[in-house]
């Protein structure tokens, strides 16, 4: 049960200084307000002496004041309901509510002789300013990306979504960091049971500590392993708002750029804000352009590798006999050059990424001209392979959401090419779509709208329909076909 305040303002005070010891950054200072002792409490860093001088001290400097005198009670009634100063509404009773209100930047206002405090609003926190998203660029559109402060985030997307239906309700986890955490949805779109379902899988979860919105995509998620996964992130607080016009739910994590989008479905994986400032047949043909890639990247290595293995005669013969002649040059085999090429390639960009930016795109530019070339002229890999590595790579970059389960997967098809040939490569393929088609995004399929077919699929899904046509009927996922939902 969490300790109350005590009437005495120096047992207050000793009571904050157990809870945070000898903290240099605690700041108390003991004032005096109509007569009656006071001590505000604040952490240097989070909170602003000058805005809290601004609010208060000044306010109650000026002549004229009626302050209550001798009087604590009168005095909290007084600064709560007929001062100025801009306090929350919400007093603090415990010693738990002090800890989360200081932490969270406000000012605590302790009175001697009453058993609760006044909360006075004088954030004033550093953060990373508002910029473009680093990962999530378009070529028109909004240039605003979530910033690390959860407060921060929620006025992005209010400022977006100007409804009375916006909803934002905030929790807290992680016993250790006490992370805040905000659900943001419209409550006149969003599907009462997905809504539950979400509530009561984040209620279920317990986490010594939070410093990503990541850390809870497990826990939405049903434990069933799969290759992907059913919570989108975004960067964005336009797709954010274009979501929750959908009837999905937002999740922003404090200390997190990355909003959770729940449910995700495996299309939305090639769409972008972009799609929609451009022409139609232009977003369509980047949509097609966009899977291809994706199934260039996955499979092509390790289609290449069974082919020139099993069944060299499906090669023209010019590319066979380069092929060949290349491979007689070279001490590894086939298979094993292509899983050496592909770990060679995500070593090289572990190491750009990792290092300072100033010099890891040089590193990256130089490993890959430098490595590359010194391997095939060393005869250590062939002409071949590396190209092949060279265009899956590319290919990989296309659709970004998607770089871990195509890196993994591309490694499974060239060790099932490589061992079992074309039997491997079409078995590993079959289980793929299975894995797609039976995945479950919170009680709608996962491949909806393309698998069960709706007739979302063909206003926009593998192509996009004219803003006329999109107009003329909003989207929600009530329009996808649902399943029982989930538990």
């Amino acid at each position: 049960m969490a300790q109350r305040l005590k009437e005495s303002l120096v047992e207050n005070k000793l009571l904050l200084k157990d809870v945070f010891g000898d903290a240099i950054d605690f700041y108390t200072k003991d004032i005096e307000i109509g007569r009656v002792s006071c001590c505000i409490c604040m952490f240097e860093g989070l909170s602003s002496i000058e805005r809290l001088w601004v609010m208060m001290l000044d306010t109650l400097s000026r002549p004229g004041q009626l302050i209550p005198q001798n009087d604590p009670q009168a005095l909290f009634d007084y600064l709560m309901k007929h001062s100025a100063i801009p306090l929350e509404h919400r007093s603090v009773l415990t010693v738990e509510d002090a800890r989360g209100q200081l932490t969270a930047g406000t000012t605590v206002i302790l009175i001697d002789g009453l058993d609760k405090g006044l909360v006075l609003s004088t954030q004033m926190m550093q953060f990373r300013s508002v910029s473009e998203p680093s990962g999530e660029n378009n070529v028109r559109g909004s240039r605003e990306g979530y910033t690390d402060l959860l407060r921060i985030n929620i006025s992005l997307v209010r400022r977006l979504v100007r409804t009375d239906g916006l909803m934002v309700q905030t929790m807290i986890f992680g016993e250790r960091t006490q992370t805040e955490a905000a659900l943001l949805y419209d409550r006149n779109l969003v599907d009462p049971a997905l809504l539950d379902l979400v509530k009561r899988r984040l209620s279920q979860i317990e986490i010594p500590f939070l410093f990503d919105s990541g850390y809870l995509s497990a826990f939405l998620q049903k434990s069933r392993f799969s290759f992907f996964q059913s919570v989108g992130y975004t960067e964005r607080p336009d797709t954010s708002a274009a979501k929750i016009c959908e009837g999905k739910i937002i999740l922003l994590v404090n200390g997190s750029p990355f909003a959770l989008i729940v449910p995700y479905f495996f299309n939305e994986n090639f769409q972008s804000m972009d799609d929609y400032s451009e022409k139609a047949y232009f977003s369509s043909m980047i949509r097609v352009l966009k899977y291809a890639a994706f199934f260039i990247a996955v499979m092509l290595p390790g289609l290449f590798v069974s082919v020139a293995n099993f069944t060299p005669e499906f090669l023209p013969s010019e590319l066979l006999y380069k092929t060949a002649a290349a491979e007689s040059a070279t001490p590894l085999p086939l298979f094993a050059e292509a899983i050496f090429v592909n770990f060679l390639l995500e070593i090289v960009r572990e190491a750009g990424l990792r290092l300072p930016r100033a010099i890891g795109h040089s590193v990256s530019l130089v490993a890959a001209l430098i490595l590359g070339d010194a391997a095939v002229s060393a005869g250590l890999l062939g002409t071949p392979v590396v190209v092949v590595a060279a265009l899956t790579a590319i290919c990989t970059y296309v659709v970004p959401n998607l770089y871990e389960p195509v890196t993994v997967l591309r490694l499974l098809f060239i060790a099932a090419g490589g061992v079992l040939g074309p039997i491997g490569v079409i078995a590993l393929f079959l289980y793929l779509i299975f894995n797609l088609c039976s995945m479950n995004a919170f009680g709608i399929p996962f491949t909806a709208p393309m698998a069960p077919p709706s007739k979302a699929f063909f206003r926009d899904a593998f192509i996009r329909k004219s803003w006329r046509v999109l107009a003329r009927s909003a989207f929600t996922i009530h329009d996808l076909q649902k399943t029982e939902v989930e538990e």
